[in-house]
């Protein structure tokens, strides 16, 4: 049995680009960065940041654009996908991405207009109202037939 699953809980670091392939299916790109903290042999705190691609898909991918933006906190789940292509200069190129099925806002609504790039300042909203702010979402996974060409992605 193998097992593909990816998880990770971090920030946007760029807004969501929301494109629409031409056979009609929403696609979304997005960054989330991750921190990694630690103390070295000297007791000098080091911190080391990964940023790890994601593709959205279908509806998940128009609620990924309408709803995140850039320093927004999210939790995504979904399978690592290597994509191989040529460059206009002729080298194979490649690039690994989390392929997102599930994801949850971490923050709560947007206090800030549309766009705006700072996220929403905590408050001290009652615990109720700060539960409502975790929406889960989930992508589902296409049929068979329905599968997605490498030629089909606008980027």
């Amino acid at each position: 049995m193998d097992l593909n699953r990816v998880t990770v809980i971090g920030r946007l670091t760029r807004d969501p680009e929301v494109r629409t392939t031409p056979n009609g299916q929403t696609v979304a790109t997005m960054t989330v960065a991750t921190n990694f903290v630690w103390t070295d042999q000297a007791g000098a705190k080091q911190e080391r940041s990964e940023f790890h691609n994601c593709v959205v898909w279908r509806k998940l991918a128009e609620i990924v654009g309408q709803y995140l933006s850039k320093g927004r906190r999210v939790y995504v789940e979904g399978r690592l996908q290597t994509r191989d292509w040529i460059g206009q200069d002729g080298i194979k190129r490649y690039r690994t991405e989390i392929v997102v099925e599930n994801m949850i806002m971490l923050d709560g609504p947007r206090t800030s207009t549309p766009g705006s790039s700072t996220p929403p300042a905590s408050s001290g909203a009652p615990q109720e109202a700060q539960e409502e702010s975790y929406i889960p979402i989930s992508n589902a996974i296409p049929p068979k037939e329905e599968e997605i060409k490498v030629e089909d992605i606008p980027f």
